[in-house]
């Protein structure tokens, strides 16, 4: 929950100036949903922008009717929306969303032809005692459970929840090792699964991106604090062209 309009306009320019062609990996932008229009307007008035997709932070397991202050699939899609982020950790924690809930907003998302950011992670807690595989599988598997043959549609993102905002961060090794666990599951889900990307989300920065999308199972990563810094934000996407 961040940004403003005027901030935003600056931090897109600004990304705009590092990105003065078309970008040779991936991009994209999850916004505050009442941005998503302002976001649009400045893929159009900036060059840099046009390779650069946008996405939204959450979206509703409903397609429309008596749900006040929920924002549906179809309406992110009329906005531009290309991805949407279900599932991740703040939501889990504070709003209760359970791993059904999560894999019922993914397919409400890949039924409007959104792509889906499905997060699991586990907290320190799950981690230290020895957890981390049963609780990142668990999650998955509900996702994989409601979705069957779509599964192969979404992107899936490790978020440690330890690591997120903590300036605490996986070591490239820990975090492998976690991305091998899902790519396998994703394996066993699917013959289609060499197409869906893991992203890391664990305080990815600048200084420990190159070291972390080095790893042969990290595809990309789900970038938090850092990209509200444009200069850091570039680094982490040149970093991933290595």
């Amino acid at each position: 929950m961040n940004g403003s309009l005027a901030a935003n306009e600056e931090l897109l320019a600004a990304l705009a100036a590092g990105l003065d062609q078309e970008p040779l990996c991936e991009i994209a932008v999850c916004v505050p949903a009442c941005y998503l229009a302002q976001v649009q307007a400045a893929k159009l008035a900036h060059v840099g922008l046009g390779g650069v997709e946008v996405g939204a932070q959450d979206v509703s397991a409903q397609a429309s009717g008596a749900y006040t202050g929920e924002i549906s699939a179809a309406m992110l899609k009329d906005f531009g929306a290309r991805y949407a982020i279900v599932g991740h950790s703040e939501r889990r924690q504070y709003h209760g969303e359970t791993d059904a809930l999560v894999a019922d907003k993914a397919k409400a998302a890949l039924a409007a032809g959104i792509t889906p950011i499905v997060c699991v992670g586990e907290t320190l807690a799950e981690r230290e005692s020895g957890r981390t595989e049963e609780v990142v599988k668990r999650q998955l598997a509900a996702v994989i459970h409601t979705n069957g043959h779509c599964i192969s549609e979404i992107v899936v993102a490790y978020e440690p929840v330890w690591a997120i905002g903590t300036g605490k961060t996986a070591s490239p090794d820990e975090a492998q090792a976690v991305h091998a666990i899902l790519r396998a599951q994703l394996k066993a889900a699917t013959d289609k699964s060499a197409r869906i990307k893991i992203l890391y989300g664990g305080s990815m920065n600048a200084a420990n991106a190159q070291s972390l999308l080095a790893q042969p199972d990290i595809d990309g990563g789900l970038i938090g604090g850092a990209s509200l810094k444009a200069p850091d934000f570039l680094k982490i996407i040149a970093a991933a062209l290595v």
